[in-house]
């Protein structure tokens, strides 16, 4: 609900569970006419996890209503501006089998130092002591994600003047800089790609984005800002991203040399 009044999104949940109902059907029975699991079909209907489009398919035709769920999707919820089902940065983490990871401003924060976190929670006094504290306990335990059973796939550009500047002084850029070439050569499933800074003008500085593939085939995107984030999942968003992205990455240094260079960027840093 948003101002009083049933989203496209949240209608679209209940007529699912309505038509589920009607046919006489439990979860359990719907998802095995899927062949998706009882927990999905759940979560599904309880706005915990967008539908993706095959899914909708798969239901539209167990329950032959036509399509119209994936008109539904397609045409209605796409408009929404408040979906009920936004997952949050750290559940799109949790749930990523694959993630593609620009940031013109910082170093990505999944392969951020506990030193450089500080010092970017810390910049400028904004930040109360307890609220750097809780955001660097956060940003550490996120990084977890790329060490448990399974890490998503990683693909990160990362742009050069980020890493040329001062973050909580030289000892800490120079450890920064070595972490990045130690994952990018030691992790089996992170690739990091370095754009110079004396590379043209490219659109993806506009700002960072991240494009994630989950583990049940949705796709979206998750833009950084100064306050929170915004998830996008309409498909000329993500259509457009993923012409920006790949824009970029034709702009940045293959993976070798772009150990080389965090190798020589840490080394102008000791």
């Amino acid at each position: 609900m948003t101002g009083g009044r049933m989203t496209a999104a949240a209608f679209l949940v209940a007529e699912l569970r309505r038509a589920r109902m009607r046919r006489g059907w439990s979860q359990e029975e719907l998802a095995k006419a899927i062949n998706y699991s009882p927990s999905l079909v759940s979560a599904v209907e309880l706005g915990q996890q967008p539908p993706a489009a095959k899914y909708l398919e798969l239901v539209d035709e167990a329950l032959d209503s036509g399509g119209l769920f994936g008109r539904m999707l397609a045409e209605l919820v796409s408009l929404d501006k408040a979906q009920v089902w936004l997952r949050g940065w750290r559940a799109i983490l949790d749930q990523a089998r694959a993630l593609r990871w620009f940031d013109p401003l910082h170093v990505p924060g999944l392969f951020q130092t506990e030193a450089y976190a500080r010092a970017v929670f810390e910049a400028g006094g904004i930040l109360e002591p307890d609220e750097v504290e809780r955001r660097l306990t956060d940003r550490m335990e996120s990084q977890r994600v790329l060490y448990g059973d399974r890490p998503p796939q990683v693909v990160a550009v990362l742009d050069e003047a980020p890493l040329r500047r001062r973050v909580g002084g030289r000892k800490v850029m120079c450890d920064q800089a070595a972490h990045l070439a130690r994952i990018a050569t030691e992790h089996p499933r992170v690739r990091l790609h370095v754009v110079r800074s004396s590379a043209e003008e490219h659109p993806a500085l506009n700002g960072p984005f991240i494009l994630a593939t989950l583990r049940d085939g949705a796709e979206l995107a998750f833009l950084g800002g100064q306050i929170g984030g915004q998830e996008l999942d309409r498909r000329e968003d993500l259509s457009r991203l993923q012409q920006v992205w790949e824009v970029t990455l034709g702009a940045a240094l293959p993976p070798e040399e772009s150990i080389e260079l965090l190798r020589e960027v840490a080394e102008s840093w000791s």
